[in-house]
């Protein structure tokens, strides 16, 4: 249902400036009118009891709703956005996983189109630049050394729409790369790597700028080989992105790096394969079955973790009540930090007006996701509200 103008009253709002009780806030058409601290009119939606923060952004996701980014087909990349769109996410990438350089290259073009579209904010290419000893749920025999002409044959079938690039920069190739996709303006992410510190150093020097999924499928932190991690960390060029799904990070793991980093250098994931938002079973992961079970994505060996089946709604709601964040530092690593690097700061990540009209509303008890609004439209959620009939 296309939305002129609405109204909701009532909210709790996480602002950038702090946390308005009891606010008001005006949508008009896809875009946010007005905020104020109060007051209401006959028509207003009344919120009052729920909690309004901006829609999720998610720099790193595979698949969802039982669909993969990965599978070329767009009917199947649709289904996987309107998944996390109903889970709050209102900004999406699409992450690759490793392929032969060939069909990873046509899905990209099969991508291209949905970000064309307005469906995708950006393609992520995950693999098949990766080290063989760190490569996780990727096929070890697809794995490339990161030859700057390959890298650059990927992002140049994305037609533009090449964001991110995640790479080993120990690698041959890793460090030209790195300068070459900083040159191009697409980010240089460091992950599934065996890189030292010193190397990671480099690795920054020459233009990454984000570390994919900091902690896995990286050397861990030793007292006298700091590693990737520290150097990572570290960095205040660098932002970290951090799964919250209680899988692949302990809490306390989580709460190191916001000490370290602060919420304005973490972006937090999901890198959600097809079975989030589904139930247990089987589901391909790019070349590779995934079994799931009791929620948790594995390899059928049980070798390596395969991606989550985390949704943002489920993120957000964990930084609260495990880590014991504040719905500001929540709202900063889930909308904030991925907007500003994907240099969309000017369009989403805050509630203020002359936005995107993207909202997520949460109870105010246990931060339940309530409804859904993307530009202007309720997605999911907008009828349980009441109208206000009175001022």
């Amino acid at each position: 249902m296309a939305v002129d103008r609405t109204v909701l009253t009532g909210a709790r709002l996480v602002l950038p400036g702090g946390v308005v009780e009891g606010g008001r806030l005006a949508v008009r058409g896809p875009r946010i009118a007005a905020i104020t601290s109060g007051g209401t009119e006959p028509g207003d939606l009344d919120l009052t009891g729920h909690t309004v923060v901006p829609g999720f952004v998610d720099l790193h996701v595979h698949g969802g709703g039982g669909a993969s980014y990965a599978s070329g087909i767009a009917e199947e990349a649709l289904l996987a956005a309107r998944a996390h769109l109903e889970h709050g996410t209102t900004t999406t990438m699409a992450s690759t996983v490793t392929g032969e350089i060939d069909d990873v290259a046509r899905q990209a073009a099969v991508l291209s189109e949905l970000v064309e579209d307005g469906i995708l904010a950006g393609i992520h290419f995950e693999g098949p630049f990766i080290s063989p000893g760190r490569c996780g749920a990727h096929r070890p025999d697809l794995l490339r050394e990161p030859d700057p002409a390959l890298v650059r044959k990927l992002v140049d079938a994305a037609r533009g729409h090449a964001k991110m690039v995640t790479l080993a920069p120990e690698l041959p190739g890793g460090l030209d790369s790195v300068r070459m996709l900083a040159d191009l303006g697409v980010i240089a992410a460091v992950g599934h790597t065996d890189s030292d510190y010193p190397t990671t150093l480099e690795a920054v020097e020459a233009g990454a700028t984000v570390a994919t999924h900091l902690f896995n499928a990286m050397p861990g932190i030793a007292h006298r080989a700091p590693g990737p991690v520290v150097a990572l960390l570290e960095d205040e060029r660098v932002t970290v992105e951090l799964i919250n799904d209680g899988v692949h990070l302990h809490p306390s793991v989580l709460d190191l790096a916001y000490r370290t980093a602060g919420a304005d250098r973490v972006a937090l994931i999901t890198d959600a394969m097809g079975a989030a938002g589904m139930g247990d079973g089987l589901y391909p992961l790019g070349p590779l079955q995934v079994q799931v079970k009791d929620g948790v994505a594995m390899l059928p060996d049980g070798s390596s973790i395969a991606g989550s089946t985390l949704t943002q709604d489920r993120a957000f709601q964990r930084c609260l009540t495990v880590n014991g964040l504040s719905l500001n530092q929540a709202v900063e690593s889930l909308c904030a930090t991925p907007a500003r690097l994907l240099g969309l700061a000017d369009t989403i990540g805050t509630l203020e007006a002359g936005k995107h009209a993207d909202l997520v509303v949460l109870d105010s008890g246990g931060y339940d996701l309530i409804a859904v609004m993307h530009q202007g439209r309720w997605i999911t959620g907008g009828d349980a509200f009441p109208t206000v009939t009175s001022a």
